[in-house]
């Protein structure tokens, strides 16, 4: 009697019906299975880390200078502040708050999502705590109608199209200990004088280091809400000027700031 189907022996050979022999591979079928699982494990491995540990930021812009430079490429500690819907890509666990809060710093410099669109990432350093009164006068700082202490250091230098510019630069030590540098490019710059600026409940006021060269709250930012908070800027594992782009490997080399690699951001 005529078997129908192809026997053990027949090791997956086959005949279509043009009589061509058809070699079907298990093991090839199995293997394109692994590369998918493996770049799915992958994959959700770095959804997690990023959500939960630590996400890679880079800076493109001044407004934070010298603190923080333009090519510079940072680890934003999620876990600083807990979590909230923009904790996450694109914010898509719709939740309101935040759970395992943990409370932020005056001082800190922070990265969270711009309240005009609750997308575009920001990165500025914390100045106001939620019921501080917060004004500039004459380019100095005041908290709670006190001035921060406002010491003039050695110049900042920067290239201008191969020409050193000089800008002054500052220590501003806020009320908790916490210093760090700041620039004043412009004396009387349109931010050097404010209003007093009332922090609500459940919010906080930002500000560039550079600040004569920065979109914050005292402009069109306002005042940011914990809920915005993405996480802590911790320190910095990549630098590079401006002279070549990523992409560009044979650029590289020359480009990259040696100095600013695994530098705390403070």
């Amino acid at each position: 009697m005529a078997d129908d189907f192809t026997t053990a022996q027949d090791k997956s050979v086959a005949a279509d019906s043009a009589g061509t022999e058809v070699v079907t591979n298990p093991k090839k079928k199995e293997s394109w299975l692994e590369v998918v699982k493996t770049i799915f494990y992958a994959l959700l491995i770095a959804g997690v880390i990023r959500s939960f540990l630590f996400q890679p930021f880079n800076i493109p812009s001044g407004s934070m200078e010298d603190t923080l430079l333009i090519g510079d490429y940072l680890f934003v500690s999620k876990a600083a502040y807990g979590y909230s819907r923009y904790s996450f890509p694109f914010g898509i666990i719709p939740f309101d708050g935040r759970f395992w809060a943990g409370k932020p710093t005056r001082g800190d410099v922070v990265v969270f999502k711009f309240p005009g669109d609750n997308s575009t990432d920001y990165i500025k350093r914390l100045i106001g705590l939620p019921g501080d009164r917060i004004q500039m006068k004459d380019g100095v700082l005041y908290i709670n109608d006190k001035a921060v202490p406002k010491v003039k250091v050695d110049d900042y230098i920067e290239d201008d199209l191969g020409t050193p510019h000089h800008v002054p630069k500052f220590r501003e030590t806020l009320p908790n200990g916490v210093s760090y540098y700041v620039l004043d490019r412009t004396p009387d710059g349109d931010l050097d004088n404010t209003q007093v600026f009332v922090v609500p409940e459940g919010h906080y006021f930002m500000m560039g280091d550079n600040r004569d060269n920065s979109a914050d709250s005292r402009a069109n930012v306002g005042y940011v809400p914990f809920e915005n908070f993405v996480g802590k800027a911790e320190i910095i594992f990549f630098s590079k000027d401006e002279s070549a782009r990523i992409w560009e490997l044979w650029k590289l080399p020359l480009a990259i700031r040696y100095g600013r690699i695994a530098e705390l951001v403070h």
